[in-house]
């Protein structure tokens, strides 16, 4: 726990309370509230909880304003660029960086456990042929519970390692399974000689029929993608995921929970809606259209893959997942696709529009990571289940530091009751 660093003073009718400050690494200070109720008989109101910190971590951090991420201090930048996907897995798992030794010793556990167990089967063909692939996610995950009974144990450090290898391991396998099944084509196998990335895109992409090579460059594509998308502070779903774990249940229903959430095309959602905002501009002639709607203020049309609720000046990933993309489109030679087209166009003018400038408006890393999904050749209803892959590791780690932490209780927001006033009970005939 930090240290007190000085107390803030907060009047109520001309009574006075002292609260506790802190002074994190990095970021604001931050106020202790925790004991206001029973000193003031008051509570905070804070909607959506922007202003709150619900927990100290020590994984993630984020400055908004300054268009930085860091993963145990390491930028994303150099991370995206110098490291790959299972070594920040390792970092964000344990804290540091692996030795060679540790690195290998972990690629060879996760390696060793991206098998399912074979009856788990049985759970996708319950699914309708039509269904989400990640309506099928978040039953297929929760339902891990009923199979690895040695790992729902929360209260043995053990087992709690065991599930999140487990969980960051087979989360490929059954992310590339709920494709498969959407397209009605058989189940690939995972391969132990192929590394994370590269063992995804062969079980989604693969066919008993013939061999299937993957290419690097696309491998090292979908690498970063993941390593990007690793984890990202007390959003949404990892906030949800603390929520659920809070209450003691198994690591699997946790990250069942953070599935669901991500869902949301407000946080999971966002890089298919930009594709689809693509697909519906259409051809690059449209552009200034779309952009004068964008610009007013009484259009309900929102320019998808620029800005970010978090980032006020840039996303720090959106440039290393620029180059991917460049790299992918070139190695593809698809620069004749309209959607692609359209998004290069897109980019270029709202990059030199002095509207989107002044409001810090930059293409953001779903703009170029929808971009790179769809021309690898996945649908849009995969963009999201691909997302929860990658974010396991941060939702897995969230979690471990969460049951390690001894202030650890249930989560109980309060909230600001504006229904009716206590009223006593009429009886149907003199209603």
């Amino acid at each position: 726990m930090a240290e007190t660093t000085k107390t803030a003073k907060l009047t109520i009718d001309g009574e006075s309370y002292d609260l506790a400050m802190y002074a994190p690494t990095d970021g604001p200070e931050v106020i202790d509230i925790r004991k206001l109720y029973a000193q003031a008989g008051v509570f905070t109101y804070d909607p959506g909880f922007t202003s709150t910190a619900s927990c100290d971590s020590t994984i993630t951090y984020i400055d908004g304003e300054a268009g930085i991420l860091t993963h145990r201090g390491y930028p994303i930048g150099q991370l995206a660029k110098e490291s790959h996907y299972l070594e920040v897995c390792y970092l964000l798992l344990y804290g540091e960086l692996p030795s060679a030794a540790q690195l290998e010793e972990f690629e060879t556990l996760v390696t060793r456990h991206t098998m399912i167990h074979e009856q788990m089967h049985n759970f996708f063909r319950g699914f309708r042929r039509d269904a989400h692939p990640m309506a099928t996610m978040v039953g297929v995950v929760g339902a891990m519970s009923a199979f690895y009974h040695d790992s729902t144990d929360i209260n043995d450090q053990h087992q709690r390692e065991v599930a999140s290898i487990r969980l960051i391991a087979k989360m490929p396998t059954i992310a590339a399974m709920a494709y498969k099944y959407s397209i009605g084509q058989p189940f690939v196998y995972p391969r132990n000689d192929l590394d994370y990335a590269s063992n995804f895109l062969r079980m989604c992409f693969s066919v008993p029929a013939e061999e299937y090579e993957v290419n690097p460059i696309l491998a090292r594509a979908m690498d970063r993608i993941f390593t990007l998308h690793a984890d990202h502070e007390q959003n949404a779903s990892t906030s949800t995921v603390r929520l659920a774990s809070s209450s003691g249940a198994n690591p699997f229903a946790c990250i069942a929970a953070g599935i669901a959430c991500l869902w949301g095309p407000a946080h999971g959602g966002a890089n298919q809606a930009c594709l689809e905002m693509l697909r519906e501009i259409g051809t690059p002639d449209r552009i200034p259209e779309f952009i004068a709607r964008a610009k007013d203020k009484n259009d309900p049309f929102r320019l998808m893959g620029f800005g970010h609720r978090v980032y006020k000046n840039f996303d720090p990933r959106a440039k290393v997942m620029k180059e991917s993309a460049d790299e992918v489109l070139d190695l593809l030679g698809i620069e004749n696709n309209p959607t692609l087209q359209v998004a290069k166009e897109l980019e270029r003018v709202a990059l030199e529009d002095p509207y989107f400038a002044e409001k810090k408006l930059y293409p953001n890393v779903d703009f170029y990571s929808g971009i790179i999904l769809d021309a690898m050749g996945f649908p849009t209803s995969m963009f999201t289940p691909i997302f929860a892959l990658a974010r396991t590791v941060g939702w897995v780690s969230q979690w471990k530091e969460q049951l390690a932490d001894p202030q650890l209780k249930i989560g109980r927001p309060r909230q600001l009751y504006l229904g009716a006033a206590q009223r006593d009970y009429v009886d149907i005939e003199n209603r």
